[in-house]
């Protein structure tokens, strides 16, 4: 039987995200305990909208939702309508979560969780690290409770996607995201059977790129009819359609958060598809052998005209300090999109099954 993984996703959901979301919950190795909501693509109160409308879409509306911080650590807010839409999901909609939103704050969320399955629980975040930096102050012994943090964030050996040299995760609270790696630090200079944290940055996660013939394949497995997800009937590119036309609810989702998302990297990267970092790192924490790694000593630079935010590794032992981060240099990205495909493709087919048999219910 298939181990499933529990997992507390921290996110700022964004057009990734919700993909991130969606891989998530469609792959049976994994336990999804609850997603709690940062700052980011958008502010924290649509993120938290965000999860509750696409969890409520797929069926799991059970998923507790829990608010955190709605602004960084020291650093004004930004957020990035250009890149995901003022909703932070495109072109498309979603319905009302119906279950409310938790009571819980999502840093006492994430201590808790974690002190109630000592080593167990993996946590993932894929948007700015500051729910985690404020659950450190509430919970110091996080890094020993975890069975592992992964954080899609930063960039190692490639340039920035926000700044020459810095990530947007990284970029828009970089004194929380130093605050965490300082905190492992010192958890495994402690105690050296601590793990480090799992980070992939732009490395690799630019090499995750989804394209128009992945979202028709994606469509086709949902058995979605039309097919194409996407109007192909215009002899020209099929993402540029107006709306998404295919039956599948999830499809349509899908499509038309993309369409956006691809739009902005035909704008400002010169091709038309979309680099979708955050499935890659949920892909990654249910298996690691997606990735390859090295331990290397990392630190996060917040001060600096130039290079705030900017994701330091010591590749060459420069520093002497004990490595406190996994970080991902390659990814098997074909393998990645294909998984992708086939789990988000068969929760589509299953949540369509289900919307079907409730129209036709007497």
């Amino acid at each position: 039987m298939t181990e499933r993984r529990p997992i507390v996703v921290d996110c700022d959901t964004g057009i990734d995200d919700s993909l991130a979301l969606l891989y998530l919950c469609a792959s049976d190795d994994a336990e999804l305990v609850a997603v709690t909501c940062c700052s980011g693509n958008v502010e924290a109160h649509q993120v938290a909208e965000n999860n509750r409308g696409l969890l409520e879409l797929i069926g799991r509306g059970d998923v507790e939702v829990a608010l955190g911080r709605a602004v960084p650590l020291v650093r004004p807010l930004e957020i990035t309508p250009e890149t995901h839409g003022p909703q932070g999901i495109g072109y498309a909609e979603l319905p009302s979560g119906r279950r409310p939103l938790s009571e819980r704050h999502a840093a006492d969320l994430i201590a808790e969780e974690a002190r109630r399955r000592p080593g167990e629980l993996t946590l993932l975040c894929i948007g700015p690290l500051t729910n985690l930096a404020v659950a450190l102050e509430r919970e110091p012994a996080l890094p020993r409770l975890l069975r592992r943090l992964v954080i899609m964030g930063g960039a190692f050996r490639v340039p920035g996607n926000t700044t020459p040299v810095s990530e947007w995760n990284i970029h828009c609270d970089p004194d929380a995201a130093r605050a965490v790696v300082h905190a492992w630090t010192e958890a495994i200079e402690a105690d050296p059977r601590v793990p480090r944290i799992l980070a992939l940055g732009l490395d690799v996660t630019e090499q995750a790129v989804i394209r128009p013939d992945h979202v028709v394949a994606l469509a086709r497995r949902a058995g979605s009819r039309p097919d194409d997800a996407i109007a192909l009937g215009r002899g020209e590119d099929p993402m540029h359609a107006t709306r998404s036309v295919a039956s599948n609810p999830v499809v349509r989702f899908v499509a038309d958060a993309l369409r956006f998302y691809m739009e902005f990297h035909a704008t400002y990267d010169g091709f038309y598809g979309a680099f979708i970092h955050d499935p890659l790192a949920v892909a990654a924490a249910l298996d690691e052998t997606l990735v390859r790694t090295e331990a290397l000593a990392v630190d996060v630079e917040t001060g600096g005209a130039l290079a705030a935010g900017q994701t330091i590794a010591d590749f060459r032992g420069l520093w002497r300090r004990t490595p406190n981060v996994d970080v991902a240099l390659t990814a098997d990205a074909d393998e990645f999109l294909a998984r992708l495909i086939e789990r988000v493709g068969a929760l589509a087919e299953r949540v369509g099954v289900a919307a079907n048999l409730s129209n036709v219910a007497p």
